[in-house]
């Protein structure tokens, strides 16, 4: 529920989890078969995170 005021406070992290949610919904309708560990890893952009973290 918004405050009185009418100011809408926005949680990115929680924003940022529903457009990943969103990018594997999408890329599981679009595969023919089960999205694989990998697959999964590349939609959510696993491996780029682990390589800027290295860094």
């Amino acid at each position: 529920m918004a405050p009185v005021g009418g100011t809408a406070v926005q949680d990115l992290v929680a924003l940022a989890e529903i457009e990943l949610c969103g990018e594997l919904i999408i890329a599981a309708s679009a595969a023919q078969e089960r999205l694989s560990l990998e697959s999964i890893d590349e939609v959510l952009k696993v491996a780029e995170e682990r390589d800027s973290s290295r860094r």
